[in-house]
């Protein structure tokens, strides 16, 4: 099954000097991903910092973006966190406020649990929450996480919960296990998290792509998704890969904000939580390569 390919970007979460959350520059940006024309953003997940923040931090800033007019349609807010409670609290606020759904985590802090204990814990969020709105979406990152989202598991939460769990982002960087999660839950929008694997993704039958370098690249990644199969393609496509081995080369997190205050000319965009650090002055060259790829200039 072929599907148009969509971008989400996973929007970075600007502060303030006091480090608390900063919901103008955080919409102000959501608006200007939305306008480079990525179909929807996924807020509050590893990009955004989300683990750094608190549970009322996180149903805040997502009501300001809702409140200032930005479609529920078009969000996929985090809601996986290691208490079920909270969890439980960020599904049911997302699901009341219309969000198209919810990428999840597993619970991450136990690792080497079974993959019972798995499933128990998204029921028990499905049967708390208890409305028929709520789609799931699956956050496979297992490098972060340390609890994989295995092809085993997927098979028993379907089972189990037909019509609930819609999608997985796959940021595990391994192609092979993206591929066969595609060939095996062709009923799933499976996305990779690297916009350099757009063509084997989309070509297998995924969705297409949520990646943190979207939030500064999204206008190239949109217009490859748009190539594909054109003689345009691979130059789009080099550009694109370009910039996203830029960013892997880099403390992504900090690189991203950094670009990020770059483009709206606002050095408070930068501003990231510890444990984070500001980017180094001695990735500048780099940083600077970069957004001269996604914009074309120097912004």
């Amino acid at each position: 099954m072929t599907r148009t390919p969509k971008l989400y970007v996973p929007a970075i979460t600007p502060f303030n000097d006091d480090l608390s959350p900063d919901a103008g520059r955080f919409v102000a940006n959501c608006k200007a991903l939305l306008a480079d024309g990525a179909d929807g953003l996924a807020p509050f997940g590893t990009t955004s910092e989300a683990n750094s923040m608190s549970v009322g931090e996180r149903i805040d800033m997502l009501d300001a973006l809702l409140d200032s007019g930005v479609s529920a349609d078009q969000l996929i807010p985090g809601t996986g966190c290691s208490a079920l409670t909270d969890s439980i609290a960020l599904t049911r606020h997302a699901v009341s406020r219309g969000c198209l759904g919810t990428l999840t985590l597993p619970p991450f802090y136990y690792k080497g649990v079974p993959e019972g204990g798995l499933v128990d814990s998204y029921t028990a969020i499905i049967d708390a929450v208890g409305d028929s709105r709520l789609k799931i979406y699956l956050y496979h990152i297992p490098q972060m996480s340390g609890v994989p989202i295995t092809l085993t598991l997927i098979e028993k939460l379907l089972v189990r919960h037909p019509g609930i769990f819609v999608g997985l982002k796959d940021s595990s960087g391994n192609w092979d296990n993206t591929n066969a999660t595609i060939r095996a839950f062709p009923e799933l929008d499976v996305y990779s998290a690297s916009e350099a694997l757009i063509p084997q993704n989309v070509a297998a039958g995924g969705a297409g792509c949520i990646s943190a370098s979207a939030n500064v690249n999204s206008r190239n990644i949109v217009a490859l998704m748009r190539a594909l199969g054109t003689p345009q393609e691979a130059a789009i496509a080099a550009g694109v890969t370009e910039v996203r081995k830029i960013f892997e080369g880099l403390p992504l997190i900090p690189a991203i904000k950094a670009a990020t205050a770059r483009r709206h000319n606002d050095p408070s965009y930068a501003i990231v939580r510890p444990p984070f650090i500001k980017l180094p002055d001695d990735h500048a060259a780099q940083l600077e390569r970069a957004v001269s790829i996604a914009f074309g200039e120097t912004v």
